[in-house]
């Protein structure tokens, strides 16, 4: 990569980093620092804005560089995650977005324990909250890891290393002075610039085949080295009945997982009633939807224009597919074009992970704050601000997602995703239905279902290929791999639904009949919302 790459790039990050650190000034000089401001923005947010906000947050290294990546090495298999993840907002507009806008005020737990006991069903679910965002943490920083890496030419880990800390740094400051509203503010800027950048790399790669979709997935399935297998299912999860287990995982993790992500709910609190909620992920789906059919467009681009020996060549999960492909349709390496065209989207992918990381961050702190503190907390200690504790707890995480990062940073962004979506779907999804629409769920029910989603989950992963056993595995050099799908889904997705009824139907208390209607009424109503 020649140093004039390298200059124009870094100046982007540098610009784009200026603006949202001078957002974030601003918005921590403007607030009055109640629960409600930090949280939640002061739910003053218009549809259109939290749409926007939404769809930043949604829109992730996983999407931008990782999907493009599977699908410039994979072909067919990587147009599952594109549909996968697109699919997944049709269960959020039906189910929970404006029942949980309704039942809650920051947190899932908020929701849950509107109808239980609040303690053990606020440490379930926190716990569960914040173990979901530390994976989807990891996977933001091996993409900023990788890009920077790229970016700078250098193949060595440090640059690597102090990049995912860097990033890790800028998440702590933006969410400890800014809380939602800046967070908020920086995800539109970067739905803005990521959407742009998307729709200008498509229109290129239109024009390079003269707008024959046809022509660009035959020279594709040419230089991918695969020939027809290249369109056709199997090349990733075909090979055998394994492989094929693994595809059926993966795709109920991503179709379910979203529904529980705690970044993804907690944009339901920042607008001032259900209405507007719905509203907003219908504006978020719309620009979710066109996102994701360009990543189709990017990722059979880069296999046709850059080749997919390149691509793995630069980095063996893909994840530099599309930047690779920005310097190609700009010109090449040496020209003027490639050069900044490169930068650009370097930068843009660059925004996109530290606005997706800023989200993730405020609501693994909240979770900690709103209900794991407030829970833990003695009850004759003198009680700290909920905002005080988000902010010191935001700083942990960091260092979490900084150590985590540093160890999976060789792993496909958008395969790590997929790990977060899959125990989302097994510990939230299960509980946070049952709580809406099971009349006789109980408190031991609850605290079952998400315990009983997240452990087998972990545990699968943690003796999945993933971490040991296979060449690609975090721990080449050693094998003790029992499970033999990569995404636990497919097991554990069940299992968190099984042990939520079976806590209900062994539990000694009743269920709240009073409870339950007051929730039901609120949920369809919004009478009573907050």
């Amino acid at each position: 990569m020649t140093g004039d790459h390298q200059t124009l790039a870094l100046l982007l990050f540098s610009v784009f980093v200026a603006v949202t650190l001078a957002i974030t000034t601003w918005v921590s000089r403007n607030r009055h620092g109640s629960a409600e401001e930090f949280y939640a923005g002061g739910r003053l947010f218009s549809p259109m804005e939290n749409g926007f906000a939404i769809a930043g947050d949604y829109m992730s290294a996983a999407s931008f560089l990782g999907i493009s990546g599977l699908i410039a090495l994979f072909g067919y298999d990587g147009l599952l995650y594109s549909v996968g993840f697109l699919v997944a907002w049709l269960v959020v507009l039906l189910l929970v977005a404006e029942l949980v806008r309704n039942c809650g005020r920051f947190t899932l737990a908020d929701v849950i324990a509107a109808r239980m006991r609040e303690r053990p069903v606020r440490i379930a679910a926190g716990t569960s909250s914040v173990t979901v965002s530390a994976l989807y943490l990891v996977a933001q920083m091996v993409g900023a890891g990788s890009l920077v890496e790229l970016l700078l030419g250098s193949t060595g880990g440090a640059v690597q290393a102090w990049t995912v800390v860097g990033v890790g740094g800028l998440m702590v400051i933006y969410v400890s002075l800014g809380g939602m509203r800046a967070t908020t503010w920086i995800q539109i800027v970067k739905a803005v610039l990521l959407m742009g950048g998307a729709i200008a790399l498509t229109v290129l790669v239109l024009v390079r085949f003269h707008g024959d979709f046809d022509q660009l997935l035959r020279t594709a399935a040419q230089r991918s080295g695969h020939g027809a297998a290249f369109l056709a299912p199997g090349l990733k999860y075909g090979g055998d009945w394994t492989a094929r287990l693994d595809f059926i995982s993966l795709g109920l993790a991503l179709v379910l997982g979203t529904a529980g992500l705690p970044h993804i709910l907690s944009r339901f609190y920042t607008v001032p009633t259900a209405r507007a909620a719905r509203r907003s992920v219908i504006w978020s789906i719309g620009l979710i939807g066109s996102f994701y059919l360009m990543t189709i467009v990017l990722g059979f681009g880069a296999a046709a224009i850059v080749g997919s020996d390149a691509v793995r060549g630069s980095n063996a999960a893909g994840n530099t597919a599309v930047p690779l492909l920005a310097l190609d349709l700009g010109g090449g390496p040496d020209s003027t074009g490639g050069t900044v065209l490169f930068a650009v989207v370097a930068a843009v992918a660059f925004a996109t992970i530290l606005a997706v990381v800023a989200g993730i961050t405020l609501a693994s702190s909240a979770s900690v704050a709103h209900d794991l503190y407030a829970s833990l907390r003695r009850p004759h200690a003198k009680p700290r601000s909920e905002v005080a504790v988000a902010r010191v707890a935001a700083a942990g995480i960091g260092v979490v997602a900084i150590a985590l990062g540093l160890l999976a940073r060789d792993l496909n962004v958008a395969f790590l995703v997929g790990l977060a979506f899959a125990v989302a779907a097994s510990a939230n999804l299960p509980v946070l239905l049952y709580s809406l629409f099971w009349r006789n769920f109980t408190t031991r029910g609850a605290v079952w279902a998400v315990y009983g989603g997240l452990v087998p989950a972990l545990i699968l992963v943690v003796l999945s290929p993933v971490v040991s056993g296979s060449e690609t595995s975090l721990f080449p050099g050693v094998d003790f791999q029992f499970f033999p799908l990569e995404n636990p889904g497919l097991v554990s997705i069940p299992l968190g639904f099984l042990a939520g009824w079976l806590g209900t139907v062994t539990s000694p208390e009743p269920p709240d009949e009073a409870k339950h209607a007051e929730t039901e009424v609120r949920a369809l109503t919004g009478a009573g919302a907050v």
